[in-house]
This record gives structure tokens, C-alpha cells and sequence, in this order.
């Protein structure tokens, strides 16, 4: 049941990871919503793959009795959950900075369009 619990507790913290990222990307105004969801997907996959290789790293670790012979069986096993859980992370770092350079974008002043809209008053 314990074990149950903890998988429904990590569920939600993905959940409302994915409900934070969301809520960042409705406030860029300026970008379209295809890429916005592009994002969104880039990032709940990313989350979901991390995750999935962090509990299968984790179960493969607890398998192991620290003889030797379980390091030559299981450590290549466990380097690939760890590479994914890397490439994972780049992942969301790549994602952070194409966000960050949208918010800027979006903070952007274009001074064509403040004379408009100081010409119109």
C-alpha cells in the first residue's frame, strides 16, 4: 500500500510541475500557442522520462548486494537510466532558455509601435 502511495504522491508532483510550467507559458502573450503547447509537451515528456529512469534506477539499486559481480551485471543498466535522466535534464535546460528568450521577446519595446500608440491619443 505504502508503495501505492508514494506512486500517487509523485503523479501529483508531476501534475502540479506541469500545472506551474503551464501557467508560465500563458503569460507569454507573444507566443504563439503551437509552440506553447510544443513546450508543454517537450516538458512533460521530459519530466515523465526522468522520472520513469530515476524509479528504474532506483529499483535497480536496491536489486544490487554490492558484490562485484552485480556491478558488472547492473552497472551498465543503471549508467543508462542515469544518461537518460541527464539528457532529461538538458532537456528542460534547453526549454528554460527558449523560454527565457521568449519572455524577453515579450518584454521587448518595439518603438515603431509606442509612436503608434502615442500618435492615436
Amino acid at each position: 500500500m505504502k508503495k501505492v502511495d508514494d506512486l500517487l504522491n509523485r503523479n501529483k508532483k508531476l501534475e502540479d510541475k506541469i500545472k506551474t510550467f503551464d501557467d508560465l507559458l500563458g503569460k507569454l502573450s507573444s507566443t504563439e500557442d503551437r509552440k506553447k503547447a510544443l513546450w508543454k509537451e517537450i516538458y512533460e515528456n521530459a519530466i515523465s522520462d526522468r522520472e520513469k529512469a530515476s524509479i528504474l534506477f532506483t529499483e535497480a539499486y536496491k536489486t544490487m548486494s554490492g558484490n562485484s559481480s552485480d556491478h558488472v551485471t547492473m552497472g551498465t543498466i543503471m549508467t543508462k537510466y542515469l544518461e537518460r535522466m541527464c539528457k532529461s535534464n538538458a532537456q528542460i535546460l534547453s526549454l528554460a532558455d527558449i523560454i527565457s528568450k521568449a519572455e524577453l521577446e515579450n518584454l521587448r519595446v518595439d518603438p515603431n509601435d509606442l509612436f503608434s500608440k502615442i500618435s492615436e491619443d
